[in-house]
């Protein structure tokens, strides 16, 4: 089997869905390889937290990124991962939805988050993303011509139990966009997303949102391809910018057999 070619994207969101659509596509145009899937972070169409600004964006802006994310599929003849956008409900919330969109720019499956982001990290550091937001209620893995894609984002990855249920649905990689905050990230996204890798024998895709943000948001970026064996093959530190990386699924088996950890829980 030929080596799968990744690339993870690193943005710094805002809330103009215009703006991030003129620095997604000079992104794409960047990439100078065929690549097998791209991988975009959390928030990619939007980052906001207000209601108003969300609902402006379901009106307006929904189907253009998305066809837009489609359009670029096709032209980079590649699966793209969108690490989630807002999609509104009929009750007037919101999921946190993630898309994959395949190189032929179809839809090829979606994972609502389960896990929503409610934390009090201090006095001055709060978030309660159940304010906007209705959690997911189903674990999805997307079957792709090259091997089969567990979905999950950000605060997910502290739910050791949902990637198992992953890998017992078949994934021989997941996904992890995410908008960790700088304040978590600095302390837990290299040890949490090496974990997951490890203890499931999987590789994982983690492209995140990096900066201070237009609503005042900082995070922490670092985005990661990791291997099965928790090997980082590819990371980015604080800047915006794409990382790359050729992966191999035979070592998701192999990782397995050397340490078949996962045997009595499956």
């Amino acid at each position: 089997m030929k080596k799968i070619d990744v690339a993870c994207f690193q943005l710094c969101s805002s809330e103009s869905v215009e703006k991030n659509i003129v620095t997604i596509d000079r992104m794409f145009d960047s990439i100078e390889k065929k690549l097998d899937l791209v991988c975009l972070p959390e928030c990619t169409a939007i980052f906001t937290e207000s209601k108003k600004k969300l609902n402006t964006y379901s009106d307006n802006w929904h189907e253009k990124f998305v066809n837009f994310i489609k359009d670029r599929a096709k032209k980079n003849k590649t699966d793209v991962l969108i690490g989630s956008i807002p999609y509104r409900k009929k009750n007037l919330k919101f999921l946190n939805r993630s898309i994959i969109v395949d190189s032929k720019g179809t839809e090829v499956d979606y994972y609502d988050k389960i896990n929503l982001f409610n934390v009090n990290l201090s006095s001055k550091e709060k978030y309660l993303e159940s304010k906007n937001y209705d959690s997911g209620r189903e674990i999805k893995v997307a079957k792709l011509s090259y091997g089969n894609l567990g979905l999950s984002i950000c605060y997910d990855v502290r739910f050791p139990t949902l990637y198992r249920k992953l890998v017992k649905k078949g994934a021989d990689f997941i996904s992890i966009p995410a908008a960790f905050t700088h304040t978590t990230g600095l302390a837990h996204w290299h040890p949490l997303i090496r974990a997951r890798a490890i203890e499931n024998g999987c590789f994982i895709f983690a492209p995140a949102q990096v900066g201070l943000h237009e609503n005042g948001r900082r995070t922490y970026g670092h985005s990661m391809i990791v291997d099965p064996w928790g090997k980082v093959i590819s990371s980015a530190t604080n800047n915006k910018g794409i990382i790359y990386a050729s992966v191999d699924r035979t070592l998701v088996k192999k990782s397995r057999e050397r340490i078949p950890s996962m045997t009595s829980f499956l």
